[in-house]
């Protein structure tokens, strides 16, 4: 079976946004679904890294030009039951018409479901299936779905389909970054440090998921576990050090 995932601390601030308040109006929640990371993701580049199985025991595998590791997979490198969740999503939708997968993830819709991120892990692995977002979220008008994704070539396909409901962040760093700049889309870039952008950091999905500014460029600042002695790894130790907002929770940003 599907299974959705309750908030995590970050994506709860959500209720604390003026426009996403009607969306969590009578006591409606905030939900993400996820798939296994880097297994999902076919145009992931620089964050490419996926949990591989060796030995019998869960180990990360960063992809030949991952600049900083996915947090997500470090997360399914760590917790068996994430792990198992995340995969049981995958499994269960991988080679299924968008029929199916509208069907299906229907099925499992929370009814107080009021916002969902769509993959905290994971991203959008098919035509088919992204096209099967689409149609959820215009069967649930009064529902609010948001996603960063890296799998902009489906995103460009149905451009001209996707319902106000469903907002898309074009997220830098995968094969087809060309099309950010010449399809337009809204886009966010993971930096090492305030300093290194003039753009607003959405430190809590609040520039993500907001449909009042879903034309915005925005950025993140780097996080979760990265390699020993990579630039990443560099990075977060120097937010630490000044004291820097940075650390997003177990299911944080992309």
């Amino acid at each position: 079976m599907l299974k959705f995932s309750a908030a995590n601390v970050k994506i709860k601030s959500l209720s604390k946004v003026k426009s996403l308040k009607p969306f969590l109006a009578n006591k409606r929640k905030v939900y993400s679904f996820d798939l296994l990371s880097g297994h999902s993701c076919p145009f992931a580049e620089e964050c490419s890294s996926k949990v591989v199985i060796e030995g019998g025991k869960r180990k990360i595998k960063d992809g030949k030009k991952t600049k900083f590791r996915c947090f997500s997979a470090s997360q399914e490198a760590l917790f068996t039951n994430v792990y198992n969740s995340r995969k049981g999503n995958f499994t269960n939708l991988r080679q299924k018409s968008t029929g199916e997968i509208v069907e299906m993830i229907q099925d499992v819709l929370p009814n107080n479901l009021g916002i969902c991120r769509i993959h905290v892990a994971g991203d959008f692995f098919s035509q088919d299936y992204f096209d099967a977002w689409i149609e959820i979220a215009k069967n649930n008008p009064d529902r609010l779905f948001y996603a960063y994704t890296k799998s902009l070539p489906y995103w460009v396909l149905r451009k001209e389909s996707i319902p106000e409901n469903f907002i898309l962040t074009a997220s830098y760093g995968g094969r087809r970054d060309n099309l950010i700049e010449s399809e337009k889309l809204r886009s966010v870039k993971v930096v090492l440090h305030p300093e290194d952008t003039t753009m607003d950091i959405d430190h809590d999905d609040s520039h993500a998921a907001d449909p009042t500014i879903k034309d915005m460029d925005f950025a993140l600042l780097i996080h979760g576990t990265q390699p020993k002695g990579s630039e990443a790894a560099e990075a977060k130790k120097r937010l630490k050090n000044e004291g820097v907002q940075f650390s997003y929770s177990r299911a944080g940003a992309k």
